[in-house]
């Protein structure tokens, strides 16, 4: 039955705000793991953002029909690829944080829907689209501007391992396409959760750095916000259509470029700027190129 004109307009409006507020949440999770990247080894930030992460994940998946029963028709072999594939963007995010402003680490980590238009055609066999191409070829001239090579050498560690965690988070992204449409969205990100629980737990062998209380208070606050803006998002992407809402990911560097400014004194160049704008401009293009081709991504 098609939704009555006010109806229309309550969902949009509704979903529009719980993204908006999930932005919010990841923004304050990537400010808090810039704080604690710069004392503590990527791989223990991305454990304890995973064990905090559980409680709002278990919180999602008791929503809805039985968790034993959704478990059921899990798609364990493609859920783990895509748990790892992620688990490797999100390690490799939380590296590059103390190299590069917060702004425009978290703009480079936006590119993955470029490599996903790359990809795509190896990895699915899918067509190429000249206007995706074009998106491509733009976003990347805007990831160049905001990486700007440089002639000093360790200047490119930040940016290399950033553009590989959009690379991996390209890859999982891919893979969601290949997990049966059975399986249900929170089941999908409580797995995630708990594989990324085990391996950084078993990462913590090689390095490990002892918090203090504060540090691990912190911690603790990050995974809360992770999962609670998973939860946010899943609620949003449920009740409007994936490209409507494209436009608002972007805030997140909005709310970056503030932190880094308070927190650090970061700001955002020209130059960066002009890169940031290319790379979410082709992005929200792509997004509405491919209206209701995908489902939501979470």
């Amino acid at each position: 039955m098609p939704l009555s004109i006010a109806q229309s307009r309550a969902v949009p409006l509704r979903s529009i705000t719980q993204i908006l507020a999930a932005m919010f949440c990841f923004a304050l999770v990537d400010a808090l793991a810039k704080s604690l990247s710069l004392k503590y080894p990527a791989n223990e930030i991305t454990f304890f953002r995973m064990i905090f992460g559980l409680l709002p994940a278990i919180a999602m998946c008791m929503q809805g029909k039985p968790l034993s029963e959704r478990l059921r028709t899990l798609d364990f072999p493609a859920q783990t690829l895509r748990a790892v594939t992620l688990l490797c963007a999100l390690g490799l995010f939380f590296a590059g944080l103390p190299y590069v402003p917060l702004s425009e680490a978290v703009a480079i980590v936006y590119s993955e829907t470029i490599f996903v238009i790359v990809l795509a055609p190896l990895l699915l066999k899918e067509t190429l689209r000249r206007r995706d191409a074009g998106a491509a070829a733009i976003g990347f001239i805007g990831v160049l501007l905001v990486v700007r090579p440089s002639s000093d050498q360790t200047s490119w560690l930040g940016p290399v391992l950033l553009v590989l965690s959009a690379i991996f988070g390209a890859l999982s992204i891919l893979q969601i396409k290949r997990i049966r449409a059975s399986n249900d969205s929170s089941v999908t990100v409580l797995y995630f959760t708990m594989i990324g629980a085990l391996v950084s737990g078993l990462s913590l062998f090689f390095a490990w750095q002892t918090p203090t209380l504060d540090s691990l208070a912190l911690m603790g606050l990050l995974g809360i916000l992770a999962g609670t803006g998973q939860l946010l998002l899943t609620m949003a992407f449920r009740q409007a259509d994936a490209s409507a809402l494209a436009p608002y990911n972007y805030t997140s560097i909005v709310w970056a470029a503030i932190f880094g400014y308070v927190a650090w004194g970061e700001t955002v160049g020209m130059v960066s700027l002009m890169g940031i704008l290319l790379i979410v401009g082709s992005s929200i293009l792509v997004a509405i190129r491919r209206k209701q081709a995908d489902g939501p991504l979470v």
